[in-house]
């Protein structure tokens, strides 16, 4: 049986990843979960300078998920190239570094601080707000999508991933604008704009006013998505959005996608990825699957 599967070049022992943002970058979770048996450890989002994030509260749980508006905290690449690649590459696991922005002149810093860096493949994150565009988030506008995926596969060493946001009229126009920049892979859901109200206090419960809506309330919109961008490139697909367990993976799966990530249900079984991988195998075995090759994209 062979779980197998390849992303531009870059082969996973299993489809089964993190999503960015919910993993740290593997050494908060290393001790609960053998990073062994994942395909690949996504890290969280890795800046040209640290970045301090949105003030509290930024965390709310609401039905069937939870809101965030952490503003992508995070110690610069500096930090993470000296503290945790070394501790990732201990792990038999692919390193996917998560790259975010708020000019084209960040990704490409970062992107270039990491060429020498001994990791696989680069997640480009164009939720981030341009702020030269007046806030406007990278991955919105289909021109500046592809923008900016030309910008940084020009300075990229390793393949790159780009990371769709949800938050756009025609996913498989943005899908379709990354993959005419020279995106290796595309990744998506990123999370759905929400907003949660203390009705009592008579004010926004995130000080942010809105945050990322993510977990199972959006796997629906996600599969869709998922179907949609895999039928409309011809590059490999990544997906995600309110994954819980083995089943959920495999609709995403069954909708075209080569692999899997797992973000919302770490923070409430840190091994749900494991779960997720054990999982798979156990289907595939259930149904004489000997290749999940067999079982990408097989919902038409």
């Amino acid at each position: 049986m062979n779980t197998a599967v390849t992303l531009a070049g870059v082969t996973l022992k299993n489809p089964v990843m993190t999503c960015s943002g919910t993993f740290g970058s593997g050494m908060e979770y290393g001790e609960m979960v053998d990073l062994n048996r994942l395909g690949a450890v996504v890290t969280k989002g890795i800046a040209n300078v640290p970045w301090p994030g949105n003030p509290t509260p930024r965390v709310a749980e609401v039905y069937g998920g939870m809101l965030n508006a952490i503003g992508l905290q995070g110690p610069g690449v500096d930090v993470f190239l000296k503290r945790d690649v070394p501790f990732l590459r201990q792990y038999d696991t692919k390193i996917i570094v998560n790259v975010c922005g708020k000019s084209e002149a960040d990704y490409v810093d970062v992107v270039e601080r990491l060429g020498d860096a001994d990791v696989d493949m680069l997640e480009i994150n164009i939720s981030c707000p341009n702020v030269k565009e007046g806030g406007i988030a990278f991955g919105q506008d289909p021109k500046c999508a592809e923008q900016i995926t030309k910008a940084v596969k020009k300075a990229a060493r390793q393949p790159v991933i780009m990371k769709l946001s949800p938050n756009v009229t025609d996913i498989a126009e943005m899908a379709r604008a990354v993959e005419a920049g020279g995106a290796d892979v595309v990744s998506l859901i990123n999370t759905l704009t929400g907003m949660k109200i203390d009705i009592h206090k008579r004010a926004f419960v995130l000080a942010n006013k809105t945050g990322g809506l993510s977990g199972p309330a959006i796997k629906p919109v996600a599969v869709r998505m998922v179907y949609q961008a895999a039928n409309a490139v011809k590059i490999p697909v990544i997906g995600m959005g309110g994954i819980m367990n083995a089943e959920d993976a495999l609709e995403f799966i069954l909708a075209g996608a080569t692999a899997v990530a797992v973000g919302t249900a770490n923070f409430i079984n840190p091994d749900t990825t494991v779960k997720v991988a054990e999982g798979i195998e156990e289907y595939m075995r259930r149904y004489h699957v000997e290749d999940i090759r067999e079982l990408i994209g097989a919902v038409r």
